[in-house]
């Protein structure tokens, strides 16, 4: 009789549910929109829950009650107190044994060959959890608000307060003001700054290749950016890698989001800054889905091992 593992990963845009067996053969595979509670509400959740799992066991053509064990990488599943309802909505939907994470989390387990080591993933926001050897995890708050910066709304902030400081002569000129004045359709920077301010004009994090493009001109104001950028993801590293008492291991940075394919400079940066507290650190690029590591999850519910398995879903999933 063949075991089925459930791995599911909610995000603010999208959410994916993925079904394999014991020997790490991708059976079955199901896609829906947002699931992040803190957008779409508790009932939302469960809805999206529900139609991926139904979706993904549909395509691999078993019952929910036919899966062995399941992970979930939820994005809003943020503190302890969001633990609870989550758990109330899953176990209304599978009888199979379970564990909830962060959606960073299984970013780690999809691109770590050890099974540990740190994830910072970086796209609109971003976010930063690790476990160690011992398998304690170790986290950031997730939250700008909390001086958590350097994903693409953050980066674009950063680069719109150039602008303003090369406008008002409190900084130095940069192409930056051209690429975001010719991307709302302003007049002129006046114009942006001040339609910004009354909400004309919208530059957002979907912007953040322009500050890439001004960097790769030699921009100095867009080169700085995106250093800056790379020293606040390191520093987000640093903070797991000294929670987990990891300076002195050698482990895996799994880089997970779409900010890490806008600049080389932001990535060396990180890498200096994270090298400077963790020498032996390895960067790896996250290529895999992330719900491969609900997969990977969901086997270590039963006590399966999985860094073997992720090579076998990845050449699963490639194929």
């Amino acid at each position: 009789m063949s075991n089925y593992f459930l791995g599911v990963d909610t995000g603010a845009t999208k959410s994916h549910a993925l079904i394999a067996d014991e020997n790490g053969r991708i059976l079955g595979f199901g896609e829906a929109g947002p699931g992040n509670w803190e957008n779409v509400g508790w009932e939302g959740t469960r809805h999206i829950l529900d139609r991926i799992i139904a979706r993904a066991t549909a395509s691999a053509d078993i019952t929910p009650s036919q899966i062995t064990a399941a992970g979930f990488g939820l994005a809003g599943y943020d503190w302890p107190e969001d633990r609870q309802p989550h758990l109330d909505i899953i176990r209304n939907l599978l009888e199979a044994p379970f564990e909830i994470v962060n959606d960073a989390f299984i970013g780690l387990l999809a691109g770590a060959s050890q099974g540990w080591g740190v994830a910072v993933s970086a796209g609109t926001s971003c976010n930063c959890y690790g476990r160690n050897p011992q398998g304690r995890i170790g986290r950031v708050t997730g939250s700008s608000r909390f001086g958590e910066y350097a994903g693409a709304g953050e980066l674009v902030s950063f680069a719109l307060q150039a602008v303003a400081r090369a406008w008002s002569k409190r900084g130095p000129e940069t192409r930056l003001t051209d690429s975001f004045v010719e991307a709302a359709g302003a007049q002129d920077a006046e114009d942006l700054l001040a339609g910004i301010m009354r909400d004309r004009y919208d530059i957002s994090a979907a912007h953040a290749s322009l500050v890439f493009n001004a960097a790769k001109t030699g921009d100095e104001v867009a080169i700085e950016a995106t250093k800056w950028a790379g020293r606040e993801l390191g520093g987000l590293a640093n903070g797991v890698i000294r929670q987990l008492a990891m300076q002195d291991l050698t482990f895996d940075v799994v880089l997970s989001g779409s900010l890490y394919k806008g600049s080389g400079s932001l990535k060396e940066t990180m890498r200096e800054t994270v090298c400077q507290v963790a020498p032996q650190a390895r960067f790896v690029r996250l290529i895999a889905p992330p719900v491969i590591g609900g997969v990977l999850l969901g086997m270590e519910q039963v006590g399966l091992s999985t860094p073997d398995m992720r090579l076998a879903l990845i050449e699963g999933i490639d194929k």
